[in-house]
């Protein structure tokens, strides 16, 4: 990925439902520019660490405009995270 440099742990508002019985599914993320990415679907949720950027939490495998990636929930912090791509330096 050569127009890639890495990644960094960006926080990211995110629209979710809560079931009664406390399952929460992730339905939008909404970056810092105001763009909504609609949650096509879950495809896993597990307990697990962020290899890329660091940090821990709950990690959901969601499908957004047919690409799976990772959306976490910092559960010690209460917020959303995702690896943000960063691009490179010129």
């Amino acid at each position: 990925m050569k127009d890639v440099a890495g990644r960094q742990k960006k926080y990211v508002e995110v629209i979710s439902d809560t079931s009664a019985d406390g399952v929460v599914t992730p339905l939008t993320v909404v970056w810092d520019t105001g763009v909504r990415y609609h949650i096509d679907k879950v495809l896993d949720r597990r307990q697990a660490h962020s290899l890329k950027t660091g940090g821990t939490g709950i990690r959901y495998t969601v499908r957004v405009g047919g690409q799976a990636t990772y959306l976490f929930y910092d559960d010690y912090r209460g917020r959303w995270f995702v690896e943000a791509k960063v691009a490179p330096m010129e």
